[in-house]
Formats: structure tokens, C-alpha cells, sequence
């Protein structure tokens, strides 16, 4: 059986299906509203429907305790939501790819997909997400519990079932290192690799971050067809991505990094890009230029995020990282924000 883990995976039960409540849905992260050529281009990845199976009753460690086995850049992702932080291993995600949770009051599911280097939380309602076993554009193609539809996670929409053309709800999430992210959230807990499944965490069937090798490393191959392919980029090379209904744009992280902060002139807003030497990411905000920091590289940063006058006016769009390759394969239209424009 192939698995594009590179082993086979035993499927495990589904879980029963949940009363009738919808999970909360949106058309503001949709760029073009005809997503079923998505579900027409999806293949099978290996395992069968939850064959990967997804963390639903997760446990945690303190951060003392996961001091033990996490250096400080291994790769993590993490989440801070009404005063309640938490940190999920990548060493534990790869095996599993979504973990549905409970974080400060709000069900979430945090997802990420290997292949396309993407981590993603989004907003679950009264139902879980799971893995499909399909992919598109080599990414992740998940599904929730209640109506069965199935969900690319960087699209971040239905491609098909009851919820085709509706996009889901997304919670802000931090691909980082394990030492930024400690140091900015002392008291945050730790997914335990206690998972009720066995799986050697110790091991990433695709390479590694720290450092990064294998099929991480840039200048490597991917595994999976695509539907649009773009070389401005190495295909690996980490981009950070945001997308409103009328544009998505990608961000250089490099040049963001050199320059502090940069700013995009829309379709029909002016955005605000702020780098986070803390986190090494970005935070994206919405507005008109004239309501921008007047020193946007004078802000500050604290558990919730960054801040400085007049930020707080402005709306936040989310955003995550991305293998460019992945980025390009969904929004072909996409601009690129180099600093350059």
C-alpha cells in the first residue's frame, strides 16, 4: 500500500457523527468562488480516509517537561486565544496532521500538511476535522465530521459535499521555532507525544527542520502533481501567504525581514505586512494608507500580538507560511510583495 508517508498506516474507526450543527463558514478567504476543479484534480496520497488519524482528545505537558526533548529549533506550531497558549510539535503533527482542540474557550482544529509546509488553524464548531487520505496540489485535503465536505487546507473552502463553495473559519496559528515561541509564551503547554497511537515521534518520515533536510530542504523535489507551476522561487522556499476574496499576495520573507515592514496597495484596501523578529513571522492588517502607523517599525509585541498607535484601527488578515510551490499552485494570480514594487 502506498502512503505518502512513506509507509503504510493502518486506517483506524471513523468517529460517530455529531448532532446537527454546522460548522462555521465564510466567503472572505475565497478568491474565486468556482473551487470544484480542486475535488476533479484530487488524488488518493495512500492512506484511506482517516488512515492518518487526527488528535481528538489531545493531552499536554508543561513547557518544563517538554524542555527535555524539544530543542529550541525544532519547529512547532502554535496558538494563544483568550489568554490560553499551547505548542504542537511538528515531530508529532507529521504522523497526524490535525489536532482538534479546545483552546481558550474556542474548538479549533490546528492542521498541518508536510508536503506543502503549511500550518493552519481554523475554527471547527461542534464538529472535528479529519484527513481525507486525498490530496490536491499536494496539500492536505481534509473533511469534516458533520457534513462530510472536503476541505484543501491552504483554500481553505469546500471542494465538495454540503459546504462546496463555502470557506471555513480561520484562527491565527505560528509556524515557529520552539525557543521563539517559548520565549514569548513562558507558560505555554505542550501537545504530549502521548497521542494513544503508536508512532516513533522521534523520526520524520520526509527529513527534517532542525536543520532542514530531505524533502524540506530547498533545491528538492516534491511528490505530487500540480495544477499551476511558477519558478520565481525555489519550490520549497517558505513563503508567507494572505488571501481576501478579491487577491492573494506572498510575501518575501527575507525582504520583509531586511525592511521591518512593507505595505501593498489592493484592489480596493491598503495593507500593512509587520515582521516579528520573535516568532520570525508576519502579521498582516487591513485599511487605508493614511490610517497606517505613521512608524509602523516602532510597534511592540506581547502575548496577543503586536501593537502601536492606530494599529488597533486597522483590520487583521490572517496569514501562514508555505512552500512556494504549494502557494503558486492555488493562486496563480497571486502578487508577490518583495519590497521591490
Amino acid at each position: 500500500m502506498r502512503s505518502y508517508l512513506g509507509l503504510s498506516l493502518l486506517a483506524i474507526a471513523a468517529t460517530p457523527a455529531f448532532a446537527d450543527k454546522p460548522i462555521p463558514t465564510t466567503t472572505a478567504n475565497i478568491v474565486d468562488g468556482e473551487v470544484s476543479a480542486y475535488w476533479d484534480q484530487s488524488l488518493s496520497g495512500g492512506p484511506g480516509k482517516d488512515g492518518i488519524p487526527s488528535i481528538d482528545s489531545p493531552r499536554f505537558i508543561s513547557a518544563d517537561l517538554a524542555d527535555d526533548w524539544l530543542e529550541g529549533g525544532d519547529k512547532i506550531i502554535g496558538i494563544y486565544i483568550n489568554g490560553e497558549a499551547r505548542a504542537y510539535p511538528q515531530s508529532v503533527l507529521v504522523w497526524h496532521e490535525i489536532v482538534n482542540d479546545t483552546v481558550g474557550g474556542e474548538n479549533v482544529a490546528v492542521t498541518y500538511c508536510p508536503l506543502t509546509g503549511t500550518g493552519i488553524g481554523y475554527k471547527r464548531g461542534e464538529t472535528e476535522l479529519g484527513v481525507s487520505g486525498r490530496l490536491v496540489n499536494s496539500n492536505l485535503l481534509m473533511y469534516d465530521r458533520h457534513s462530510d465536505s472536503y476541505w484543501p487546507q491552504i483554500l481553505g473552502a469546500a471542494a465538495a459535499g454540503p459546504h462546496a463553495g463555502e470557506g471555513l473559519v480561520e484562527q491565527r496559528v505560528f509556524w515557529t521555532r520552539w525557543d521563539n515561541w517559548l520565549a514569548r509564551h513562558p507558560d505555554t503547554e505542550v501537545l504530549s507525544r502521548r497521542t494513544g497511537h503508536v508512532r516513533n515521534y522521534r523520526r520524520d518520515p520526509y527529513g527534517g527542520y532542525n536543520p532542514r533536510t530531505g524533502y524540506y530542504a530547498e533545491g528538492s523535489d516534491r511528490i505530487f502533481p500540480v495544477m499551476n507551476e511558477n519558478e520565481r522561487f525555489d519550490a520549497k522556499r517558505e513563503i508567507f501567504g494572505f488571501r481576501t476574496s478579491e487577491e492573494a499576495v506572498a510575501v518575501d520573507m527575507d525582504a520583509l525581514a531586511e525592511a521591518g515592514y512593507l505595505s501593498y496597495s489592493g484592489v480596493s484596501d491598503d495593507f500593512l505586512v509587520i515582521y516579528d523578529d520573535g516568532l520570525e513571522t508576519a502579521w498582516v492588517f487591513r485599511g487605508q494608507a493614511s490610517d497606517f502607523p505613521e512608524d509602523p517599525s516602532a510597534v511592540s509585541f506581547g502575548p496577543s500580538g503586536p501593537s502601536a498607535p492606530g494599529l488597533q484601527e486597522l483590520d487583521a488578515v490572517n496569514g501562514f507560511e508555505a512552500m512556494w510551490f504549494a502557494w503558486y499552485a492555488f493562486y496563480p494570480m497571486t502578487v508577490v510583495l518583495d519590497g521591490d514594487e
